[in-house]
């Protein structure tokens, strides 16, 4: 795949990730967003604009805004609350990639009191192990920068965080470490509600055992490279034009 300047890249990888999270269902409306700091200046963020479904955006359509939420570079609006969340998570713990979603397994389980991911039963949901955080409050729409820094709070030194009532954020360096932890994520928990379903009991492996697999799996990114790569071959594919710079 031709490769481009970073930004222009980005700029690409952000619209591959938000179509082809649109073609996994993982989006809501209009609503929910995702950003990446702007390549070689950390005060500027990439995300998508206001009132676009996720499947129609291209490139040309991401929006460069600083901290504030300003638009800076971009010939769309963004929405007013949407940078309340990811700026603060991206300033407080220096995240690259911020995907915020109410994607409908992950969502189910912010819905239960007490109800985690159990990182000790699945394949798929050990590579989080020691990796995810709950923000077990909840105050409304992030409508000020004060929401935004209690949820930077609870995350803590996590990867990936459950909000209650509300949807989940994971956070990484890249888009396609990030992208590829967000699809196993909602993966894990819908085999998790699915096998609870049943009524029966799950069966845990050892906390060692669930720290082994999550050692091996965050060893071995390059499936998540290679995962990436054969989603966007895939857009190609069936959504000529996708990409346009």
């Amino acid at each position: 795949m031709e490769r481009f300047d970073p930004v222009t890249q980005a700029k690409i990888d952000l619209t591959a990730a938000l179509r082809l999270a649109a073609r996994m269902n993982l989006n809501e409306g209009v609503c929910n967003h995702f950003s990446m700091e702007l390549p070689g200046n950390p005060d500027l963020f990439l995300i998508n604009p206001q009132g676009l479904h996720w499947s129609e955006v291209t490139p040309a359509d991401m929006c460069t805004v600083n901290a504030d939420g300003k638009v800076v570079e971009g010939k769309h609006k963004v929405e007013p609350t949407a940078f309340f969340i990811h700026s603060r998570v991206h300033i407080a713990k220096h995240k690259k990639v911020v995907l915020h979603t109410h994607m409908p397994y992950a969502t189910a389980l912010t819905l239960l009191d007490g109800a985690e991911l159990d990182l000790r039963a699945n394949q798929n949901a050990m590579r989080f192990y020691g990796r995810v955080g709950y923000d077990r409050d909840y105050g409304g729409a992030a409508l000020d920068t004060g929401e935004g820094d209690r949820i930077a709070n609870a995350i803590g030194d996590a990867d990936v965080i459950f909000m209650q009532h509300h949807g989940i954020m994971v956070c990484g360096d890249n888009m396609a470490y990030t992208f590829d932890d967000l699809y196993y994520v909602e993966r894990s928990c819908m085999v998790q509600v699915l096998a609870q379903s049943t009524g029966g009991k799950l069966k845990q492996v050892s906390e060692a055992q669930a720290k082994y697999v999550a050692d091996q799996i965050g060893g071995e990114r390059q499936q998540s490279l290679l995962h990436f790569e054969a989603l966007k071959r895939v857009l190609d594919r069936d959504e000529p034009g996708w990409s346009k710079i």
